[in-house]
């Protein structure tokens, strides 16, 4: 089994795409970027969007990456500039103990401890499936020649890593 040498890491808050990212990163030694950490600053302000923009057309131009990080506004522009899709399609259920599994916990995906449930999280999470995900599916059809992997639980995931 091979992966490409520039992997997109999708799915809803909470699915775990840092984790998988980080595990993926060791086997591969792909250089690894959590988009938090680009559009987010220690204080819980962020950048703006044109500073986010110019760094992730940075980051795209490089030969070798995971960019782990949903951020569906630069979907489009992620997916014509990789050669592999990892989209970690879980349940609500499984992506809301995500989220609430992490509270209080120290990260190296976002610069900061969160210390209580977000409610625009969880709202954020609840919708995923009407607005998020129909749009990395499109995007999948739109983009055949790009290697798409997606993986309905943790344990698929964690199978598919231990096989690299």
């Amino acid at each position: 089994m091979k992966t490409g040498n520039k992997i997109i890491v999708l799915g809803c808050s909470g699915s775990g795409k840092s984790t998988f990212s980080k595990k993926l990163h060791a086997l591969t030694d792909l250089p690894l970027i959590h988009l938090d950490n680009v559009w987010w600053r220690s204080d819980r302000t962020h950048i703006t969007r044109d500073e986010f923009d110019a760094k992730l057309d940075e980051i795209l131009r490089g030969d070798r990456w995971i960019i782990d990080g949903d951020y569906s506004r630069t979907y489009e522009v992620r997916f014509k500039a990789c050669d592999t899709v990892i989209f970690l399609d879980y349940s609500l259920e499984e992506c809301m103990k995500g989220i609430t599994g992490r509270v209080g916990q120290k990260r190296t995906d976002i610069p900061w401890i969160e210390d209580e449930l977000d409610p625009e999280l969880v709202k954020q999470v609840e919708d995923y499936a009407r607005d998020s995900r129909p749009v990395i599916l499109s995007l999948m059809e739109k983009y055949p020649d790009r290697d798409h992997i997606v993986f309905k639980t943790r344990n698929e995931a964690e199978k598919w890593l231990r096989a690299l």
